[in-house]
């Protein structure tokens, strides 16, 4: 269950991550010239950039299993459930992340601030899969 659920969660992060992603560097192009910065970031052209998709299906399979350990804490309909899952992770690994991240890497504090953004919508998709998929 733990992996079914969380593939299908990761096919919402990706899909909830590359939408956003879209999103915010066509309205925003200061971000995608950031990404273009090989001293930070490895060209799409690097064969290793392949496994960058699989980070959205790693993320899924844990966070099931988070949901399988939280999932009685939580209360509510599925929105408020995963609102309430996805706050709870933005606090415990989110925030922290994007600490280390904004100090350690020549980033803009507008893309952390996207990044973290991001995170939290792709983590609250993946609690509606959880509050939904049996």
């Amino acid at each position: 269950m733990i992996v079914k659920r969380g593939l299908i969660a990761g096919i919402a992060a990706l899909v909830v991550g590359f939408g956003l992603n879209w999103l915010i560097e066509a309205v925003f192009p200061s971000i995608a010239q950031e990404y273009q910065n090989p001293a930070i970031f490895r060209p799409w052209t690097d064969p290793l950039m392949i496994v960058y998709f699989a980070h959205p299906f790693i993320l899924g399979i844990v966070l099931a299993y988070l949901w399988n350990i939280l999932e009685k804490q939580l209360s509510g309909d599925s929105i408020n459930k995963a609102f309430q899952f996805a706050k709870l992770y933005f606090v415990i690994a989110t925030i922290p992340g994007m600490f280390i991240s904004y100090t350690s890497f020549q980033v803009s504090l507008f893309m952390i601030l996207a990044w973290a953004v991001s995170g939290f919508l792709q983590v609250f998709a993946a609690g509606l899969v959880f509050a939904r998929v049996k």
